[in-house]
């Protein structure tokens, strides 16, 4: 059966959300597996150490960067209608948005593609982590927080034409793809310092392919279908908000890639932990931990939102676009991370460490 012949018999919503919940289980899964966690990879950047973290971003990052450009290049996928290049962007949203959510990911101890994956593994701090993300974003998207996102957001944009760094920088969709070629033989090096198994390489690289893919099937969807379908990649901030929002709203309201995908992350991972007898209930130690993670998810969720996109949504949906707001937020995301860990983390790390 042809797409068209699909879209016809089972109606282009459900199609669409399909979609989503299939590439969801996938990236679910190999982000489970692998580990995958940008918070993780910062920290072992910023503490110059090497137990292949980092290695597994680099791998994730630099699969999704390559994948993306082949099919650019190929010819099987236009991305210059993506909101990332097409929609007027917020300089300073990603630069502060990208900050704030950098040190969310170090107070909750993840960010918010982790927390998912974690919850269903059983992790009720990443449980309650991800409910307070997602009322969050919510806020920050159209409710009590809206008004301080868009007047941060105002404070400096630039047009959509002037998004692309490829065009920008005249580098063009070849020059895209050997910068992903280069980040991955960066990747195998620390991978191979870090002695990385093929388990978590792999995975990471399953992870990277899980975002090209979905750029991929969203385009070619969209050309077939009749209405309206934005192409898109993996992003946990505005999808979050939108499962909320169907939880909490009557029956019948209209269905799409997103509503797909955060399901799909769950169950993928799941399944993941389930073949890999890793599912175990977790709490809270104490009431401090608790107020951290709370602390956590608030900045993530509006930092999120603020910067157009989580470390999925901005640090590699977007990246991988060459968006320039999405690599803004990427680098505040690193920096406030940093930062965060070593002035939260770092003198409790230094104390508890024994004196010769």
């Amino acid at each position: 059966m042809d797409l068209p012949t699909l879209l016809e018999s089972f109606g282009e919503k459900t199609v669409i959300t399909v979609t989503g919940l299939l590439i969801g289980i996938l990236f679910g899964i190999f982000a489970q597996r692998s580990r995958f966690c940008l918070r993780s990879a910062v920290i072992e950047f910023w503490r110059r150490e090497s137990d292949g973290r980092l290695a597994i971003w680099l791998f994730a990052f630099a699969a999704a960067v390559v994948a993306t450009q082949a099919a650019i290049l190929a010819g099987w996928l236009d991305v210059s209608q993506a909101r990332q290049l097409s929609a007027r962007g917020s300089l300073s949203g990603a630069l502060i948005g990208g900050l704030l959510f950098g040190i969310g990911m170090i107070l909750a101890r993840g960010c918010s593609s982790r927390m998912l994956v974690l919850a269903a593994n059983g992790n009720l701090r990443a449980l309650l982590t991800g409910l307070i993300f997602a009322v969050t974003a919510q806020a920050s998207l159209s409710g009590l927080l809206s008004p301080l996102r868009n007047w941060l957001s105002g404070l400096w944009t630039i047009e959509g034409s002037a998004r692309d760094l490829l065009v920008s920088a005249h580098l063009g969709n070849l020059g895209g793809l050997l910068f992903g070629l280069a980040w991955l033989a960066a990747a195998i090096v620390f991978g191979r310092r870090a002695r990385l198994g093929f388990r978590e390489w792999s995975c990471a690289i399953g992870v990277g392919l899980s975002v090209a893919l979905a750029w991929l099937c969203t385009f070619v969807i969209g050309s077939h279908a009749f209405e309206v379908m934005p192409v898109q990649s993996l992003s946990f901030t505005g999808p979050s908000a939108n499962v909320l929002m169907l939880v909490l709203s009557p029956p019948g309201q209209p269905w799409d890639f997103d509503i797909g995908l955060v399901p799909g992350v769950v169950l993928g991972s799941f399944l993941a932990a389930l073949w890999g007898r890793e599912l175990k209930l977790e709490g809270f130690k104490d009431g401090h931990s608790m107020r951290r993670y709370i602390a956590g998810a608030l900045l993530m969720g509006f930092g999120g939102m603020l910067a157009g996109g989580c470390a999925v949504g901005a640090g590699v949906s977007g990246a991988a676009i060459f968006a320039l707001t999405a690599w803004l937020a990427l680098i505040g995301m690193w920096g406030g991370a940093g930062l965060a860990d070593k002035l939260i983390d770092g003198p409790a790390r230094r104390n508890a460490t024994p004196r010769p």
